[in-house]
């Protein structure tokens, strides 16, 4: 048996520009960090020929072909493993639409053990690459990049996405006490709505084809991730709730399907409980809520969103990797 263990991702500044619609002609920026809240994916060898496969289903197969799950059986085929095996996933969160990058850590991790099974490693960037071509290529997936590669290096980074298809993961180099200090000042809260992220994408996609404003705002963005980069690698956190709000500002024009009368509540009354910025994470419309408030707030906060259920967090620095390896 062969377990792999991936982290998932807040992301705090540039989501949506690592979409190829957008990248592909302006280059794109998405300021992340992995954390400790993991996708979990065993692969052992089963007794007969067939395939099975147990996440919130269950499914067992003779042929890959007949798997419902898109993603296992494109990588099952990826690389070409027909028959004999049995996979199981569990996650320390809800599995879909979260917010989180669960979809790719799990792509991500189902090829690290996979690949290990087959007595092959894979390195950080060949994971990354390989998953994007899984999920966007091969199933078609509206998504971008930025889940692939934050789950597969881990770590708190800058992650560039080139007009040439080329991307970097440059880690953020602050000291240890303003990570610490970060750590503090995050909170994040579940808002029990989960959603669809693709048919969000999709609709986001759309707009940068068709909307000239859209690019405008989503450039703007992509400014600022470096604008907080540099701010972060200078260790000054003090305009970090800021970047976050004018972040979530512009990011809710980029599609009317990213926010909602219920989500717009929750904005509010988190600023009005101390909050200095926050912004949903992920496509939007639901999953978890980020917001930046000083520890004095806290109270506060944890009142008027007692409706919400709050996941402490840590910034991890491990990405992907193989946890356990029977002999």
């Amino acid at each position: 048996m062969i377990i792999s263990k991936t982290p998932l991702r807040i992301s705090f500044s540039g989501g949506g520009s690592d979409l190829e619609n957008f990248y592909s002609f302006n280059g794109g920026a998405v300021l992340s960090s992995s954390i400790n809240k993991y996708i979990y994916v065993s692969v052992n060898k089963k007794f007969d020929e067939k395939i099975r496969l147990s996440y919130s289903k269950n499914e067992e197969v003779s042929s890959i072909a007949n798997l419902k799950h898109p993603l296992v059986r494109e990588t099952l085929d990826f690389l070409k493993i027909y028959k004999g095996i049995e996979i199981t996933s569990t996650a320390d969160i809800p599995s879909e639409g979260s917010g989180l990058g669960s979809s790719s850590s799990f792509t991500v991790g189902l090829l690290n053990t996979l690949s290990s099974f087959k007595k092959k490693n894979l390195s950080a960037a060949k994971l990354a690459k390989a998953a994007c071509k899984i999920e966007i290529e091969i199933c078609k997936e509206p998504i971008g990049k930025q889940d692939q590669y934050a789950s597969a290096f881990g770590g708190f980074n800058l992650i560039e996405f080139k007009r040439n298809n080329v991307v970097r993961v440059r880690p953020i180099l602050c000291k240890k006490e303003t990570i610490i200090d970060l750590e503090k000042n995050i909170h994040l809260f579940y808002t029990g709505k989960s959603r669809k992220a693709s048919l969000i994408l999709k609709n986001q996609n759309e707009e940068l084809l068709k909307n000239k404003k859209a690019t405008e705002n989503l450039i703007k963005m992509v400014s600022m991730t470096y604008e907080l980069e540099t701010k972060l690698n200078n260790n000054d956190l003090s305009l970090f709730g800021e970047y976050l709000h004018e972040s979530w500002m512009l990011k809710k024009t980029l599609s009317k399907k990213i926010s909602n009368s219920f989500i717009d509540e929750i904005y509010n009354a988190a600023i009005n409980s101390g909050a200095e910025g926050g912004k949903l994470l992920g496509a939007g419309a639901g999953g978890f809520f980020l917001f930046y408030a000083k520890p004095k707030h806290k109270k506060k906060l944890l009142k008027n969103l007692s409706k919400l259920r709050l996941m402490p967090v840590t910034l991890n620095t491990d990405g992907s990797k193989i946890i356990y390896k029977s002999s």
